[in-house]
């Protein structure tokens, strides 16, 4: 009779995962409910399972092996794939919750008619929304923390599935009534620039298309949100590169001006992102589909009216 042998748990999985992740005992321990050495044992069950030792026990402390990485980087996605399934299978089609997060030109101007539109439409549906900057949403999808994102920046990550829903102009504004007549971006380079912080799309986006144009950017100031920066230009007589969409109203009201710059057209793709190891329930692919499209025909009728 051949002996039975032990087979690998979920629940084995998740700890081994959450002790790479804190890297002591206690802490799982405490966030998990467990006692430490409930801990200890699943480790050791593990790796008495697999026939290696996954850690390395130095100065009382479990550092991952060569052995445990390559058991780290094999495990991590399946277990992700399973709380995905998990997750979307409490949901129905027309029931459950869609976590969406949105970058901020798109979050501010574009996704709250859409969801709320959605949800009037749905209304056992719960859209949870983030804002974040191009990064962040980026960094929560990888997490496993958002179902999609819709983002305005730059994403080249093999973990991450883009599709292209719209193209948005930047636009340099401000209030100084001297930069009315065509200009080179160059010669306005060393005007004080309010820009986004580090990861903002829109940021990125803009350095990257004038790297080549000018020497220098002279970076006044920082914020963290366009309002901000709209806030501070009718004020001041500073400059910034915006999202067109963001700034339609002021253009129209003559509360900013548009500096007519030669040779600039600074545009960008607007991105619906997800991970490619992602459970596309049938909620998910309806909530996507209504989304894309709703958000289409936004960026194209403000394009117009812009």
């Amino acid at each position: 009779m051949k002996e039975k042998k032990d087979k690998l748990t979920l629940r084995q999985l998740e700890i081994f995962l959450n002790v790479v992740r804190e890297g002591h005992l206690t802490n799982v321990a405490k966030a998990m409910g467990l006692s430490q050495s409930a801990i200890s044992m699943a480790i050791k069950e593990l790796e008495k399972i697999l026939g290696n030792p996954l850690f390395d026990r130095i100065n009382k402390k479990l550092i991952l092996n060569e052995m445990g990485r390559a058991f780290e980087k094999e495990v991590t996605p399946i277990l992700k794939k399973i709380n995905d399934i998990e997750y979307e299978f409490k949901n129905s089609v027309n029931k459950g919750m869609v976590r969406v997060g949105a970058s901020t030109t798109i979050v501010d101007y574009l996704m709250p008619p859409i969801i709320c539109s959605y949800m009037n439409t749905y209304p056992d549906v719960k859209v949870a929304l983030k804002e974040g900057n191009t990064k962040k949403i980026v960094d929560l999808i990888k997490e496993g923390e958002l179902d999609v994102g819709f983002i305005e920046g730059v994403v080249n990550d093999p973990e991450i599935i883009k599709t292209i829903i719209g193209i948005d102009e930047l636009v340099v504004v401000t209030t100084d009534e001297s930069l009315k007549d065509e200009c080179f971006i160059d010669t306005i380079q060393d005007k004080k620039w309010v820009l986004r912080e580090e990861g903002s799309g829109t940021r990125e986006v803009f350095l990257d298309y004038v790297k080549d144009k000018v020497d220098h950017i002279n970076i006044f100031l920082e914020l963290g949100h366009t309002e901000s920066i709209k806030s501070l230009l009718i004020n001041h007589q500073c400059l910034t590169c915006i999202s067109k969409i963001a700034v339609t109203r002021e253009l129209e009201e003559k509360k900013l001006i548009q500096v007519p710059l030669r040779n600039f057209e600074c545009k960008r793709n607007f991105y619906m992102i997800y991970h490619k190891d992602k459970y596309k329930s049938d909620l998910f692919n309806k909530f996507v589909t209504f989304a894309q499209s709703m958000m289409r025909q936004m960026i194209q009728e403000k394009t117009i009216l812009g």
